[in-house]
């Protein structure tokens, strides 16, 4: 919640159709707006002598979420004539709120975010992702900066399947891997935007060498997109870059999850032999006191 005018400008102009209980608030907090800043909205009810909810109703008149953002811009005078940049666009986080808060808010945040993956996906093109990784003579696997970690954990649960899988953390050789793909590999790559630079060259590079390609993105029209035979849309969301970075991994973690399972289940003998056999290599490394 960013403005120019000042809280006192907003009291005036709100202040005539304010109720008789909201007025005492506001009269209040427009004479002493240092002290109503130290005020939580029980101190500042018992101060003006009304309820709770008449300080709450009060502050969205303002034109404020609640209490809590009105008290924030009381303490922060600066925050009013701020120019607005939300680095989590589209996420409920704000800088009134407190730690306690943010719990249940970054796990609403990621559930959204898998509801709208469910949404999205393309269960046909599910399927046909998860026959191509089961039956490639090899995988390879990309993604940079925060895309690197679906893609090692695509990367990670594949390998346990008897799977031979390539992940190169440097985005050249990535590309020089690519090149070298045969028709009968598969390259997987994950970008959020679609637009990384680098993760679709090597996605190119892989299809000018023969290589089945997918694509696992929140963008159907983007250039990764574009180059892939098979395209795993993770949602519809059009998010910042910063928010991004923190929040894109969520769909993209649970589809690699899904891609895991359907793999499994392409071939279940195979691949729960596998598994086992993959658990037993490194069943002597738990510890033991």
């Amino acid at each position: 919640m960013q403005s120019s005018v000042g809280i006192r400008e907003r009291i005036d102009h709100v202040y005539p159709s304010l109720r008789p209980a909201e007025r005492a608030v506001a009269r209040y907090i427009r004479d002493h707006i240092e002290e109503a800043a130290g005020l939580t909205v029980g101190q500042l009810a018992e101060a003006t002598h009304v309820s709770q909810p008449t300080v709450i109703r009060f502050s969205r008149k303002l034109g404020f979420g609640g209490y809590r953002e009105l008290r924030y811009v009381l303490r922060h005078p600066e925050a009013e004539h701020q120019v607005t940049f939300d680095p989590l666009e589209g996420f409920d986080l704000n800088p009134w709120d407190s730690p306690e808060d943010v719990p249940a808010k970054a796990a609403a945040g990621a559930s959204s975010l898998i509801e709208e993956l469910r949404r999205c996906l393309d269960v046909k093109a599910f399927r046909k992702a998860t026959a191509l990784l089961a039956d490639a003579h090899a995988i390879d696997i990309y993604g940079v900066e925060n895309s690197l970690v679906p893609a090692t954990d695509l990367f990670t649960k594949l390998m346990y399947l008897g799977l031979d899988c390539r992940l190169n953390t440097d985005a050249y050789l990535q590309q020089i891997g690519a090149g070298h793909l045969r028709d009968q590999d598969v390259a997987i790559a994950f970008s959020h935007s679609g637009s990384s630079a680098d993760t679709v060259k090597a996605l190119r590079l892989a299809k000018s060498a023969g290589a089945r390609t997918i694509a696992v993105t929140n963008h159907i029209g983007s250039p990764l997109a574009g180059s892939a035979d098979v395209t795993l849309i993770t949602g519809s969301s059009t998010q910042t870059i910063y928010g991004n970075a923190i929040f894109s991994r969520v769909a993209h973690i649970a589809l690699v999850d899904m891609l895991y399972m359907g793999v499994i289940l392409s071939d279940y003998g195979r691949f729960s032999t596998a598994l086992d056999q993959s658990g037993r290599m490194i069943a002597d490394r738990e510890y033991r006191s």
